[in-house]
């Protein structure tokens, strides 16, 4: 039994002693040696290991130190790792997954917060207000069909209600949504009230005249007019200057009027510095425009 054991552990013994013999090799240098094939220089490293091994009491026969050399060659007893591929990579990842698993999952958290955030802020309003255009088209034609019975706003009310349901159909939302801003803007319009006075202030004109471009002989007169609310704060209106066609937001402008007119507003304010018949127009609810009760061409200037 003693022999058979010592039979199969005799290979083993051999393997470890020729791994220590490759592992003496390279710890002590003498792995130089290996670059040389010469029979004397690989007789000269036996002899060398054989004296490290005998200094140290243990006895290696030749046959085991020329397996450790053997073995140094041809790079035995070294670990070689995984060829680089796509193997490798994944089994690299999944190796390591505790420490990049959290921050993927984190992001994934993340993106997931934000598309739904997306969808329940952004693009679900943006759908709801698609799907309610054509109901808001017919509700801000419908407050204006309440508001006013006159033919001519009605007629522009229809045709922005036209445009706007149109481009519903060809999906051009942008254009839809600026017909119902039109239509709700005419609307606000309609529910303007005020009086168009004559400014009446120290310091300030009352009325000022022009000579036209086009024709120097003659003069333009106009009276400084401002909107004034039931409750007695001030407009501001958009008015066309007639002198350079633009469109302006402003609280005063000058209302185009007859030399007589102003004459007459000149001589009341003359009188006492207080201007008695300052209104001269006056906008109703559901009336588009003022009326005017002065004679006048409707013409405006913003500058003077």
């Amino acid at each position: 039994m003693n022999q058979v054991a010592v039979k199969e552990q005799a290979p083993l013994d051999e393997v470890m002693l020729a791994m220590d013999v490759v592992d003496t090799l390279r710890h002590r240098e003498l792995v130089l040696e290996r670059e040389v094939n010469a029979d004397d220089r690989d007789q000269r490293l036996l002899e060398r290991l054989r004296e490290i091994y005998t200094a140290q009491g243990i006895v290696v026969t030749d046959e085991v130190l020329a397996q450790g050399v053997r073995a140094l060659r041809e790079d035995r007893f070294v670990y070689a790792g995984p060829k680089a591929g796509v193997g490798r990579s994944l089994a690299t990842l999944y190796v390591s997954r505790a420490r990049w698993g959290k921050w993927v999952g984190g992001a994934v958290v993340a993106l997931a917060v934000g598309l739904m955030a997306f969808q329940l802020l952004i693009r679900g309003p943006q759908l709801r207000a698609i799907e309610e255009l054509p109901a808001d088209l017919q509700g801000a034609y419908q407050g204006i069909v309440i508001s006013t019975g006159d033919p001519s706003v009605l007629d522009d009310a229809q045709s922005l209600l036209n445009a706007g349901e149109a481009a519903v159909e060809r999906r051009d939302y942008p254009s839809a949504r600026a017909a119902v801003g039109d239509l709700r803007s005419l609307n606000d319009r309609l529910q303007q009230q005020y009086e168009v006075r004559v400014v009446s202030r120290p310091g300030e004109p009352s009325g000022v005249w022009r000579v036209p471009d086009e024709n120097e002989a003659a003069q333009n007169y106009y009276l400084i007019v401002e909107a004034v609310a039931p409750d007695g704060a001030a407009l501001e209106l958009p008015v066309r200057n007639e002198e350079d066609g633009r469109i302006k937001r402003v609280a005063k402008w000058g209302l185009r009027v007859e030399e007589e007119t102003f004459q007459r507003v000149a001589a009341d304010k003359r009188d006492d510095g207080i201007i008695q018949q300052a209104v001269v127009g006056r906008k109703r609810r559901g009336e588009l425009d003022a009326q005017y009760l002065v004679a006048t061409t409707g013409a405006t200037i913003t500058d003077w």
